[in-house]
């Protein structure tokens, strides 16, 4: 599937509904520059799954559990992550192999660690099409 959304709003809106259709043990992964917005994703993603506390990236912790919606979302920023042993330190495994669903931000980072049956997101720009302009790919 490939959309395109012109405002953070309706990128929300579509992560949104694609976190209503999540099931548990689901893994996605999220990639794009810098301030594409996957952040403004993430949040739509949580909101799908009820979740209404605030949803940041969790850059310093990599990992930020979330267990108040219908499935425990486990949201991934892998950003500063040195190598895979730091995954292993956290017990990755655990919350990919869970019953919650995993959003992964910078995924191509621990590429050697994500199961094949994840679901692929990219998030792009195209400044010629607006400044908040995203053409979003999932699969």
């Amino acid at each position: 599937m490939v959309a395109e959304t012109f405002s953070p709003e309706e990128t929300f809106a579509l992560a949104k509904k694609l976190g209503r259709q999540a099931k548990a043990g689901g893994i996605y992964t999220l990639t794009g520059d810098l301030g594409v917005g996957k952040t403004v994703f993430a949040q739509g993603f949580a909101a799908g799954l009820g979740i209404t506390e605030s949803v940041n990236s969790p850059t310093f912790t990599i990992v930020q559990v979330y267990e108040e919606g219908c499935l425990p979302f486990y949201h991934f920023d892998v950003y500063r992550i040195g190598d895979v042993e730091e995954m292993e330190e956290i017990g990755y495994e655990d919350y990919f192999y869970g019953q919650g669903v995993c959003l992964i931000e910078w995924a191509e980072r621990v590429r050697e660690l994500i199961p094949a049956e994840a679901v692929p997101i990219t998030i792009e720009k195209n400044l010629e099409k607006g400044f908040d302009y995203r053409r979003i790919t999932v699969g």
